[in-house]
């Protein structure tokens, strides 16, 4: 049985009721305990009499926690309590999938190891190993593709800070296009995405009121600005934000949603297909080797296309052809002396 958050709230609250001594629980009791707390979770209810008994069948198995259960009869019905007060689910040793699933949250922290601030990481990937005997000498079995080298990683503790605790910063930023130039903003952090082996960091600026990308490594410095006030964010869902693009470039409102179909080599049509551009990527015609994507051109998508050299060609439409068409000729300029 696949544990998801329902499914453990609902184990968690099976288990409080079987420790609870102090109350009769029927399976009736139970399905209310269960609907209550995933109310009090998501707003949504709807247990089933059935789903209880499942789970109760789950905790008791040897996939779950071989729980003592007792069925105990009062006045013709059955009440559900351990055998003894003291047992937990919570007490006893993890599963095996559970130590799976804790070994590789305890790589993915370990990312952040060395970063300024971020000495309590070591303290609480220490803990986790220890407490859950999890230390060995398997090595690691998750890489992660990250530069450690890349300017920038420090600040992630303090826009971390400053997102949670909404305070306004000071940021000294020089951009890729004018790096001799160095101008300061100041911002209302909201979100940090990853892309590419960089961070960036999306934010209002608080003189124009639009939302603004820094890239990490091209801030100069961080201050806190204690004299202006936050401005929450309520009406961004960053979590479908870039949903329209690539990377993290959103264009102007200007630029409009293209349906663009793209051929590729016998070559490169199996990578990309296990592996597509975007989550809106369909393949239109298999045995030529042309898929679709619905996205906004940026400067992301137009790196992708190029990347790919002479083992694709954008088929449609005529005016994104014509741009990946003009970037290739002014390309081939600079190789005029090789003719």
């Amino acid at each position: 049985m696949p544990t998801n958050k329902n499914a453990s709230i609902r184990y968690q609250t099976l288990d409080k009721c079987f420790r609870d001594f102090s109350h009769r629980y029927y399976i009736e009791d139970l399905i209310a305990k269960c609907d209550e707390a995933l109310q009090s979770y998501n707003g949504m209810g709807g247990v089933s009499r059935r789903q209880i008994f499942d789970d109760i069948k789950y905790m008791e198995s040897e996939a779950g926690w071989s729980i003592p259960l007792e069925r105990r009869k009062k006045d013709r019905k059955v009440f559900y309590r351990y055998e003894t007060q003291d047992f937990s689910i919570n007490n006893q040793p993890l599963t095996k999938a559970e130590a799976n699933q804790l070994r590789l949250a305890i790589q993915t922290l370990s990312r952040f190891r060395g970063l300024a601030d971020n000495e309590w990481i070591e303290d609480v990937i220490s803990n986790l190993e220890w407490r859950f005997n999890l230390r060995g000498d398997c090595g690691k079995v998750v890489g992660f593709d990250q530069n450690k080298e890349l300017k920038g990683l420090s600040f992630l503790p303090k826009l971390f800070d400053a997102m949670t605790s909404q305070k306004v910063l000071r940021i000294t930023y020089r951009s890729y296009k004018k790096d001799s130039e160095e101008r300061v903003q100041t911002v209302h952090p909201y979100y940090t995405r990853q892309y590419n082996n960089r961070w960036f960091l999306l934010a209002l600026d608080n003189d124009y009121h639009t939302i603004t990308n820094f890239a990490l490594d091209r801030i100069i410095s961080i201050e806190i600005v204690e004299n202006v006030d936050f401005i929450p964010n309520e009406s961004i869902d960053f979590e479908h934000y870039f949903d329209d693009v690539i990377g993290v470039t959103i264009p102007p409102r200007s630029v409009e949603k293209l349906t663009i179909h793209l051929q590729f080599t016998e070559k490169q049509f199996p990578y990309i297909t296990s592996k597509p551009l975007h989550p809106s990527q369909k393949v239109i015609d298999r045995e030529n080797r042309i898929l679709c994507i619905e996205v906004k051109p940026n400067y992301e998508l137009d790196h992708h296309i190029l990347s790919f050299g002479k083992d694709v060609e954008v088929l449609s439409p005529a005016s994104y052809r014509q741009h990946i068409h003009e970037i290739l000729l002014d390309n081939l300029k600079k190789y005029d002396s090789c003719r």
